[in-house]
């Protein structure tokens, strides 16, 4: 008899093996699950957390409002050169924003030009936005993207760099944060705001939000 149990018993020994094994690999699935839940929700929180922020969720880097705003002259997504000077006695809205990585950047970009009549009740009377990207990537992403405002490469961040944009974003200083910086006709700084920086990392900006930024920060 007791040569005949053990067959039975490998089998059963076998049978409790897989079945732990089987509870194992669930285990592992689950918390694979959470994990990439929570990666998941990660990611979402930081590119739709800005929707939310809070008036004062901004800060306002250097140079600030009152100051002059440093001139440059930069290749744009036109395929011309353009320069601060040629907005001379127009109130201009300079975007500093991270880029191709970036398609929050652009739905902003996106969003101001479907929002121009707001845009110009506010006194704005032209956009610029400046990134690190090459111009010929800048361009086609415009074209893609059937962009009308003029995009800037700033490839080596010198320009960047003077109006401390680099400062502000999930790239370190390597590349633009989600900066922008309104300058009058006089070529000084009225109001500054730069949403990007840590913890939050904001990288979009209702229209309705940033034009009421704009107005509270320019009677303060």
């Amino acid at each position: 008899m007791a040569a005949d149990t053990k067959p039975a018993r490998r089998a059963q020994l076998a049978q409790d093996r897989e079945r732990e094994q089987h509870r194992r690999r669930v285990r592992n699935l689950a918390v694979l699950a959470v994990i990439l839940v929570a990666v998941v929700a990660g990611l979402y929180a930081v590119f739709n957390k800005s929707e939310d922020a809070p008036a004062s969720g901004y800060e306002v880097g250097s140079p600030g409002i009152g100051k002059s705003a440093p001139g440059f002259t930069l290749t744009s997504s036109t395929g011309k050169v353009t320069s601060l000077d040629a907005f001379k006695g127009k109130t201009v809205l300079l975007y500093f924003q991270e880029g191709l990585t970036c398609q929050p950047c652009w739905d902003q970009i996106r969003d101001l030009e479907k929002s121009s009549a707001k845009v110009k009740a506010a006194g704005i009377d032209q956009i610029v936005s400046v990134t690190t990207d090459p111009a010929n990537l800048i361009a086609r992403k415009v074209k893609d993207d059937a962009l009308s405002t003029p995009v800037l490469s700033d490839p080596d961040l010198k320009v960047s760099k003077e109006y401390g944009a680099n400062q502000y974003g999930m790239m370190g200083d390597s590349r633009d944060g989600h900066s922008f910086v309104l300058v009058g006709p006089d070529g000084k700084i009225q109001w500054r705001a730069d949403y990007g920086g840590a913890p939050k990392y904001t990288m979009y900006v209702k229209v309705d939000k940033l034009l009421a930024d704009l107005k509270s920060g320019r009677q303060s």
